[in-house]
């Protein structure tokens, strides 16, 4: 393993020399944070999470549990992960949604929630604002701009629903069973799946 940052702070969890976690930041044990990371004031990452080279989070932003996050993200003051999201390499999260560089915006920050187990493609865009439902697919290169329901299969620009994912990140047939847990899905509404049959 490189070289670790000797970190009195958190001394259960693993942060490169590389890397810098400000004051007032939080990082769980088993975490490991990677070359060329910053996590800044009020950020606080949970458990065994994998943070990525080249990460920027913050300031004030949570992370869940045995979340992933890939190289090249950046986690802007309002994302909120919850726990076992995955975040591909080079994700955008935006937070704004009219930005201009001669324009201060910071008041209208807007809050980007990502449910439980949610996998975010790489290069994918996340607008600001739009929650995104549990357990959630992301195709790459995907630009989400609007709200997105639980189990959803997005792609293209802008995203839209072209099937359902399974917990455990398998696309669902016509019969709503995952083929690799044998876990049983409803569809309750062209735009709601709800698990019926829990094998996990």
């Amino acid at each position: 393993m490189s070289e670790k940052r000797e970190d009195q702070r958190f001394p259960e969890a693993y942060i490169h020399a590389s890397s810098y976690v400000d004051e007032g930041a939080l990082v769980g044990p088993g975490t490991k944070i990677w070359h060329f990371c910053h996590v800044l004031t009020g950020t606080v990452i949970g458990r065994d999470c994998s943070i990525g080279q080249n990460v920027m989070i913050g300031p004030r932003v949570k992370i869940g549990d045995r979340c992933k996050i890939q190289n090249n993200v950046s986690l802007y003051n309002g994302v909120e992960l919850a726990d076992d999201v995955f975040c591909g390499p080079s994700c955008v999260f935006t937070n704004v949604t009219n930005p201009r560089a001669n324009v201060s915006r910071k008041d209208e920050f807007r809050d980007t929630l990502v449910g439980r187990g949610a996998s975010i493609g790489a290069n994918a865009t996340i607008v600001c604002g739009h929650p995104l439902g549990e357990y959630c697919f992301i195709g790459a290169g995907a630009v989400v701009t609007k709200e997105v329901p639980a189990f959803a299969l997005m792609v293209g620009n802008p995203a839209r629903r072209i099937g359902w994912m399974s917990r455990a990140g398998e696309r669902l047939g016509a019969d709503l069973i995952c083929p690799r847990s044998g876990e049983k899905y409803r569809e309750v509404s062209p735009a709601t799946l709800r698990l019926v049959d829990d094998k996990i």
